[in-house]
């Protein structure tokens, strides 16, 4: 599995800085629909790790970066792309809706 985490301190050079596109995991070990999703998050790390970088984020620990996103509920999963915010999909959603979203902003 290729998911680490981020931090208030880390993610400007890990998420913004990354050459590769990011699919950002907004989440709390509280919250219940975040460990829903959380085994397709592994998922999509794995299915797709040549092309995406995926990282997690414990609003929790991470009020900074969770404010400066606008992040209201969790799980919110955000797509960055070159460095900016192209995509977000918010609450525990199917695989498919996921997937799709990041496909869409995928380099065919």
């Amino acid at each position: 599995m290729h998911i680490s985490e981020v931090t208030d301190a880390s993610f400007h050079k890990e998420v913004i800085n990354s050459n590769k596109s990011v699919l950002v995991d907004f989440w709390a070990p509280w919250c219940g629909p975040c460990r829903m999703i959380a085994p397709i998050v592994d998922q999509i790390a794995d299915d797709y790790q040549d092309s995406v970088k995926v990282v997690k984020v414990n609003t929790d620990q991470n009020p900074t970066i969770a404010t400066e996103y606008g992040i209201r509920s969790i799980p919110t999963i955000m797509i960055f792309i070159n460095g900016h915010k192209v995509d977000a999909v918010i609450g525990a959603v199917p695989k498919l809706t996921l997937l799709n979203t990041l496909k869409k902003h995928l380099i065919k």
